[in-house]
């Protein structure tokens, strides 16, 4: 997966000191902790507010090619739903797995350095990993139920708070200029110039059979 290298700041919560795991293929290290949620976790309808606890399970093991981090990420997500504009809370965990190699661009097999997350010195930068698993876990349409029923297309009234909700004689405003219409009127009168009964020159009866067509 590519990802775009960023200057790395080591007082972000994000970003891991794995110093303490050398070079040594093998080696390993636990951590457990709560961080607040960077901006820009989430999509344009629902999202980690930013600040919010994300708790985080991790395991950093080193590996030939640099350092391979696996666990778990949790939070809530908040949104609204997008029938009824209710606030939607969804709980939120992801897998974490992301190898960051030691120098992505001398790697064997890597020749855009891009192609995969590197190491910044003897940093690890957790965030752009966490915010795309995120976002891609995220549902792209939230709901607060997945029968809500919406809003009332008239009053816009939410209509799981008013079941029996209902607009008696409710005319689409499209068509209320047609129920001024005096359509028996209309069928009956006649277009200026033309007699009253008078049959359209198109619709008179044609000549019956053996008679001849006048000329």
């Amino acid at each position: 997966m590519k990802r775009s290298q960023r200057p790395v700041d080591p007082r972000s919560p994000l970003v891991f000191d794995i110093r303490a795991l050398g070079r040594r293929a093998g080696a390993m290290t636990t951590v457990q902790t709560s961080v607040p949620a960077p901006p820009g976790l989430g999509n344009d309808v629902i999202g980690v507010p930013e600040g919010d606890p994300v708790e985080l399970d991790l395991r950093f093991e080193a590996v030939v090619e640099g350092v391979l981090v696996t666990g778990t990420a949790e939070m809530e997500a908040v949104g609204e739903c997008v029938r009824c504009l209710t606030e939607v809370r969804v709980p939120v965990e992801v897998d974490v797995q992301e190898l960051f190699v030691h120098d992505a661009s001398r790697e064997e097999g890597y020749e855009d350095e891009d192609e995969v997350s590197a190491l910044s010195g003897d940093y690890v930068d957790l965030q752009p990993v966490l915010r795309d698993d995120v976002v891609l876990d995220l549902p792209f349409q939230p709901l607060c139920r997945p029968d809500c029923a919406g809003l009332c297309p008239t009053c816009g009234v939410r209509l799981d708070d008013h079941p029996g909700h209902h607009h008696d004689g409710a005319v689409d405003a499209r068509w209320a200029a047609l129920g001024a219409l005096d359509l028996d009127n209309v069928a009956d009168a006649a277009p200026d110039g033309v007699e009253q009964g008078a049959p359209h020159p198109y619709n008179r009866p044609g000549p019956s059979q053996g008679e001849e067509l006048p000329r």
